[in-house]
C-alpha cells in the first residue's frame, strides 16, 4: 500500500459519522418499536435491519432507550423561532407547527404506543417529558411570559396553565377532527384563549 493510499484508508476510517447511517438506524428504530413497542426493541434487530453492525449503534447511543428517545425526537420538526414582534403571531405559529404533526398518522401512531408503555418503561416515558416536551413546552413558556411583561397579556396571567390550553387544545383533539386538521384550527384556539388573557 502507498503512503497515498493509507492516508486515503485513515481518512475514511476517521471520518465523521454518516447521517446516512444514521438516518437508517432511526428508521429501523422506529419501525420495530412500531412492530413490537419498547419490548421487542433491541441493538441486534435494529443493526440488522439498518444494515450497519452493531458497534455503529453503540457508538453513538449507550442503548436502546437513548437511541429510542433520539428516534421519537427525529419524528418532531424543531418549532418556529418566535419573531417576538406579536404574542397572538408567535403563538398561532407555534401552534400551527404542532397542529400539523398531530395530523401525522405515523406520529400519532408512534406517541400512542409510548404512553402506552409507561407502566412498563416509566424511566423512558420521564426522560421523554424531560428532553422532548419540557423544551418545547419552555417556547410556549418565553412567549407567554414575554407577553406578560409587555402589557399584551394580563399580569396574574397563569403561564403553565396557559400552556396546557394551548398544547392540549391539539394534542387532546380526536385523530380524526377535521377542526384539527384546518389551517385555521390553530388562529381559533388562541384567539379564544387570549380573550381572556388579554390585558384589559
Amino acid at each position: 500500500m502507498t503512503s497515498v493510499q493509507a492516508s486515503q484508508d485513515h481518512t475514511r476510517r476517521g471520518r465523521p459519522r454518516s447521517e446516512q447511517a444514521d438516518r437508517a438506524i432511526i428508521d429501523a428504530t422506529l419501525e420495530m418499536f412500531a412492530e413490537s413497542g419498547a419490548e421487542g426493541l433491541c441493538i441486534e434487530k435494529v443493526a440488522a435491519r439498518a444494515g450497519v453492525g452493531k458497534a455503529t449503534i453503540y457508538r453513538r447511543w449507550p442503548g436502546k432507550e437513548d437511541l429510542l428517545l433520539d428516534a421519537l425526537a427525529a419524528l418532531q420538526a424543531p418549532l418556529p423561532e418566535p419573531r417576538g414582534e406579536s404574542v397572538r403571531d408567535d403563538l398561532v405559529a407555534l401552534l400551527d407547527a404542532m397542529r400539523s404533526e398531530s395530523v401525522d398518522p405515523r406520529r400519532v401512531r408512534q406517541f400512542a404506543l409510548l404512553l402506552g408503555e409507561g407502566a412498563k418503561y416509566p424511566r423512558l416515558i420521564e426522560r421523554y417529558v424531560e428532553t422532548v416536551v419540557e423544551p418545547r413546552r419552555d417556547v410556549f413558556r418565553a412567549v407567554l411570559r414575554r407577553g406578560v411583561a409587555t402589557g399584551e397579556l394580563r399580569e396574574g396571567t397563569n403561564i403553565e396553565t396557559s400552556v396546557d390550553m394551548l398544547t392540549g387544545a391539539v394534542l387532546a383533539r380526536p385523530r380524526l377532527s377535521h377542526d384539527r386538521a384546518d389551517r385555521g384550527y390553530a388562529r381559533r384556539v388562541v384567539d379564544e384563549l387570549l380573550t381572556g388573557m388579554a390585558s384589559r
